[in-house]
């Protein structure tokens, strides 16, 4: 469903992706990990078409992305990027009819069939009694529904999520994550999701992509990946591994290190 061959990309004279092949099949969640830096972020962007790869392509559905337009794109791909702006003046089904924009012609209106979508994502989403509350008056956990309803009205096959948690407390990150599940399930949508929370890779994820430098280091699911080695080479930490069934996750290991402190 979304491949990248020889993928390469050049940020900075200190940080480069180079010859990255990735497959993402249909019906998969996959998470993207890594140290801050990786490249995790930048990958998402080329994989949805916003960032211009200097080598290799991006394959979605067999044709490579930068041949299709727009609205071709947006009909398969939905991408939600880490920062949004939720200053802006809508109510939550204004956000979502948003989503229906890459099937609609110039000075289209919305028909049957669009509201009927915009109720559909609204109702998975838990939002139909938000639907007429503007952007500023919900929770961080809310927010984050909203804009996940917004990018499923696109009806995707592909959803791409950037960090979704970032900054929400421990309720709301889990409510994301079993949204996130259930849409994977019950829709067989394909999600690549960055994460920073590895034990939210581990419990939601059918496979784990580490980067580190730009560069892919393990690729597999959660029993494969998530190792002490992995951890000592990629985030230089020690770590405790567990088992909850057959999802594993870890705990840290904090180092004893000596500080001096001057009295002077």
């Amino acid at each position: 469903m979304l491949l990248t061959k020889d993928l390469s990309y050049k940020h900075s004279e200190t940080f480069s992706i180079e010859d990255i092949n990735i497959e993402i099949k249909k019906g998969e969640i996959v998470s993207l990990i890594g140290p801050n830096g990786s490249g995790k972020s930048t990958m998402l962007r080329i994989i949805s078409n916003l960032l211009k790869p200097m080598g290799g392509a991006v394959l979605l559905d067999g044709n490579e992305i930068q041949t299709l337009s727009r609205k071709g794109i947006a009909k398969k791909l939905a991408m939600l990027p880490q920062i949004q702006n939720y200053n802006l003046d809508l109510t939550v089904r204004e956000l979502v009819e948003f989503g229906r924009n890459p099937h609609k012609g110039w000075f289209q209106s919305l028909n049957e069939e669009d509201e009927q979508i915009i109720d559909w994502a609204l109702e998975v989403t838990s939002l139909q009694s938000y639907e007429y509350r503007f952007l500023q008056s919900l929770s961080g956990g809310e927010r984050q529904r909203a804009w996940i309803a917004m990018a499923i009205a696109q009806r995707p096959k592909v959803l791409l999520l950037d960090e979704p948690t970032t900054y929400l407390d421990i309720a709301h990150q889990l409510e994301v994550m079993e949204l996130v599940q259930m849409l994977n399930e019950r829709f067989d949508m394909t999600i690549v999701i960055v994460l920073h929370d590895i034990n939210q890779a581990a419990q939601h994820s059918d496979r784990i992509i580490v980067l580190k430098d730009g560069q892919i280091h393990y690729n597999g699911n959660a029993q494969t990946v998530i190792c002490k080695q992995m951890f000592q080479e990629i985030f230089e930490i020690d770590v405790e591994i567990y088992h909850d069934g057959n999802k594993p996750f870890f705990k840290p290991i904090r180092r004893q290190e000596k500080f001096i402190f001057s009295t002077k």
